[in-house]
């Protein structure tokens, strides 16, 4: 088997193309990226299906991070406050 293809029937654990769609809905995904990544699937073209997962985990990430940020400007409030006599 080429390993620049995949199909539905090469991925062992959905038995559907619900089960997919649903994953990256669970993931956070929008219509838009769901319908891209179904028609990559759908076309066989890994490369693609890979890199839009990939874009997908790289903005998630980002998101994470930021809320680390946030978070370390309130934990540094707290112990600013905490300080106070």
């Amino acid at each position: 088997m080429d390993n620049r293809r995949i199909g539905l029937e090469n991925i062992a654990s959905y038995g559907s193309k619900e089960a997919v769609i649903q994953n990256l809905r669970d993931a956070g995904c929008s219509q838009d990226t769901i319908e891209c990544c179904m028609a990559s699937l759908d076309c066989g073209e890994k490369a693609e299906l890979l890199k839009q997962l990939e874009h997908h985990r790289k903005s998630l990430l980002h998101k994470v991070h930021e809320e680390e940020k946030r978070i370390d400007c309130l934990d540094y409030l707290v112990y600013q406050i905490s300080r106070c006599r």
